[in-house]
């Protein structure tokens, strides 16, 4: 029989342990794995199931009105800049104390837990209270991509349920379940690196060849000039500008079938449209970083198979001839520690195309 978890494709130890503390749930629980694995349609899930009488039918009312985003029980909270503070925790504290206005649960949803310890503020302390002092009626649903030391204190008080990286495999079955061609599912999840929400925006992407191509001759492409690099650089910031579209229209699909689920059940507009708002907004920001590590990865390997090329030719060869193959091994080199470089500047919060600039710069030269 299905449910609500069914759709949470390879996790199954995680979805086993759902269905088991739906039944019993305790005051919290941390759900941890890397970026793209499910964790955010296993809490949406888990919330569904909790308010469900039947433990997450998926079909019942209270079923779809958690999964629509409508559920006046069901708290998504927002912070308001880069990480979590103590007011925003505070008001989370304070949203909590209610009383559920259904016969389920006040369910509070707290993403990116690893960011209470973060900024120059750590309010990781004030999660805590909340989690030593939750009202009978109140659940908190944490989520965190890694789970640093720092918020050991803050484990100890939940059940951690842990989701791994998706395969290829998995990625292609969830989007052929929700009607992508084989052929488009195969392709995306191979460019996805394990992570679902980017596996869904790819597969809508028709450009994603072209922009893998686009990557892929970069090499060719550079003659050693500077006009030339910032040429590649204006190309590339193309490409990812339009890989955006997809997800940018998905957001506005999402939005309008909040609206309209919202109205079906008597509600005016969606109830934490701005919440939502900003959320669409940090997805964006990610799946541009994603993009630009995606690029990286790419052009990583087309560096390390000329390099392997090189190496072959070098032992096969006359002497000339090595020592030119010789040099290609050498220029290849030097071009993958460019690469390594520029992924670690990424986490700077450097401007796009000034990195951009300087990559295609640097390789040119070598």
């Amino acid at each position: 029989m299905s449910d609500v978890f069914d759709t949470l494709v390879g996790q199954e130890r995680a979805v086993a342990a759902l269905r088991q503390h739906v039944r019993n749930p305790v005051h919290a629980y941390l759900f941890s794995g890397p970026v793209g694995s499910n964790v955010n349609d296993a809490v949406v899930a888990f919330a569904a199931a909790l308010q469900c009488p039947d433990f997450g039918c998926g079909s019942c009312e209270a079923c779809r009105k958690v999964v629509a985003g409508v559920d006046s029980d069901v708290h998504v909270a927002e912070r308001a800049g880069v990480s979590w503070r103590v007011d925003d925790l505070r008001e989370i504290d304070r949203i909590s104390r209610r009383r559920p206005l259904g016969g389920g649960y006040q369910v509070m949803i707290v993403n990116d837990i690893e960011l209470t310890v973060s900024g120059a503020a750590p309010s990781a302390p004030a999660l805590l209270k909340s989690l030593e002092e939750p009202p009978a009626r109140t659940i908190f649903l944490l989520t965190a991509d890694e789970v640093p030391d720092a918020l050991d204190t803050i484990v100890s008080r939940c059940v951690e349920i842990k989701f791994q990286a998706m395969s290829e495999a998995d990625l292609e079955e969830v989007l052929t379940r929700e009607g992508a061609t084989r052929e488009a599912a195969a392709t995306a999840a191979r460019s996805a690196g394990g992570n679902l929400a980017r596996a869904r925006v790819l597969v809508r992407d028709p450009g994603l060849g072209e922009r893998l191509d686009t990557w892929r001759s970069v090499p060719d492409r550079l003659k050693g000039t500077a006009a030339g690099a910032t040429q590649i650089a204006i190309d590339i910031a193309g490409a990812i500008d339009a890989a955006m579209a997809p997800l940018e229209a998905m957001h506005v699909e999402d939005l309008t079938r909040r609206t309209q689920e919202a109205k079906d059940v008597g509600l005016r507009s969606v109830g934490n449209r701005k919440e939502v708002e900003a959320q669409f907004k940090r997805e964006e920001r990610r799946f541009r970083l994603e993009e630009l590590r995606f690029g990286l990865s790419v052009l990583t390997g087309v560096y390390r198979d000329r390099m392997v090329a090189a190496l072959i030719e070098a032992e096969e060869s006359d002497d000339a001839v090595e020592s030119r193959a010789s040099y290609r091994v050498a220029s290849s080199m030097r071009a993958l520690d460019i690469l390594v470089e520029t992924n670690e500047r990424l986490s700077t919060n450097i401007d796009e195309s000034l990195l951009l600039a300087d990559l295609m710069l640097s390789l040119a030269r070598q």
